[in-house]
């Protein structure tokens, strides 16, 4: 009886301590977010649109959103939509800072380089 008095006991402080580190972590990972970045306005002549396919996505939450949200943070970028059900992305970007190549290795990059490939560019500038 003892043994599983002192198994419980060191089974409760054991979780107790390892909760309390997790409580940690997640308020240094919320300061450290909060902190919004200022982009550079884009000059209406050196603004461009461009719209691509992007294969490989397999959800609108993780895929889809992740891909957008990377995008709009980059320099250069105005707006960018990612559309899970068509597949496609339109962005509106500064031409002077991005091109198709950069475009296409900022998508490529989102996850392991091999997820994500880009087809069917088209620029209108």
């Amino acid at each position: 009886m003892t043994f599983s008095k002192s198994l419980f006991t060191v089974m409760l402080a054991g979780l107790s301590l390892t909760a309390c580190k997790k409580e940690e972590s997640k308020t240094t990972e919320t300061a450290s977010v909060a902190t919004p970045v200022a982009k550079k306005e884009i000059a209406p002549e050196n603004l461009a649109t461009a719209s691509f396919q992007i294969e490989g996505m397999t959800c609108a939450m993780g895929c889809a959103a992740t891909i957008e949200k990377k995008i709009t943070e980059t320099e250069g970028i105005k707006e960018a939509k990612v559309d899970f059900e068509s597949k496609t992305a339109t962005v509106s970007f500064d031409k002077t800072i991005n091109n198709e190549a950069s475009l296409t290795k900022l998508v490529e990059g989102v996850a392991d380089g091999k997820t994500y490939k880009v087809a069917n560019y088209k620029s209108a500038i």
